[in-house]
């Protein structure tokens, strides 16, 4: 289905078992897969495309497009991260964020000099800052002690999707299990609840910001809760929730030209080497 020149749902390789996806400035978008760690990319006018870079046979678990078209990849169990060109699929760099277990590198989120890492299983809540060269290319690994109003639970995902604030001055986490929302101190790593009027985003998975406006992809739920955020990502009230009879448990989520894409990642369907996957767009209002 095209509308306005770009398809509205494309498919996968049987067997992807998706999780991340990433879009640029071009008519592109990456997806990861938890299968083997490789990296496809579809043309989102045709929904054509091809496995661009092979994994290493680890997950491929959230992934974001810097400005360079560099592609920073999240490697959940195996605790690390890469760095792959976008363009010719070659791994720039591959860095070990933790050796501890157990761990679940989940999702990033690409600042200017920064790549911040979610871990969802270390029983130490924690953030792995990456910082990055003039070059724009990795050149030293912290981890961030994560402190304050967040308590990791020792059933299902913890820190998931990561964002930042409307000012740039802090991160917005999502905790999966207890539907909660956090901001984070960078400097400091203290955490602290954002007030959400009541409502939960249990199941919130990807995030991705416009201006005020937060998507956080509710996976479970099938659904894509649309937040209004206050500048300092102290405070956000869920203004709506976006279904589509085509959600079959999303991961995540990624935008272009007004429209956002969600990898269905299937967690409800036992994976085999023949199951379908695909991606779905929806057509957004902000």
């Amino acid at each position: 289905m095209h509308r306005g020149g770009l398809v509205g749902e494309f498919q996968l390789p049987n067997g992807w078992r998706p999780e991340g996806i990433a879009t640029g400035s071009g008519p592109f978008a990456y997806v990861g897969s938890l299968a083997d760690g490789d990296i496809y990319r579809a043309d989102l006018r045709t929904g054509k495309g091809s496995v661009i870079s092979q994994g290493p046979g680890t997950p491929t678990v959230g992934i974001k497009l810097d400005r360079r078209g560099r592609i920073f990849a999240a490697g959940g169990p195996a605790g690390t991260a890469r760095v792959v060109d976008a363009r010719t699929g070659r791994i720039i760099s591959s860095h070990q964020l933790t050796s501890g277990t157990p761990t679940f590198i989940n999702d990033v989120l690409v600042t200017r000099g920064t790549a911040w890492f979610t871990d969802s299983a270390t029983p130490q809540p924690a953030l792995y800052k990456m910082r990055l060269g003039r070059d724009g290319l990795p050149n030293k690994v912290e981890r961030l002690a994560l402190s304050g109003d967040l308590v990791f639970n020792p059933t299902g995902p913890n820190a998931n999707g990561i964002e930042s604030t409307p000012d740039g001055k802090a991160l917005l986490i999502v905790q999966s299990n207890a539907g909660k929302l956090f901001r984070v101190d960078p400097k400091t790593g203290v955490t602290r609840t954002v007030d959400l009027g009541g409502e939960s985003l249990v199941n919130g998975d990807g995030m991705l910001r416009h201006g005020n406006t937060l998507y956080v992809v509710q996976n479970r739920s099938n659904v894509i809760a649309v937040l209004k955020l206050n500048r300092s990502g102290t405070s956000a009230r869920v203004v709506r929730r976006i279904s589509d009879t085509r959600f079959d448990v999303p991961s995540t989520v990624a935008s272009f030209k007004g429209r956002l894409y969600l990898p269905n990642a299937r967690f409800t369907t036992t994976p085999t080497p023949d199951t379908t996957y695909n991606v779905v767009g929806v057509k957004v209002h902000r």
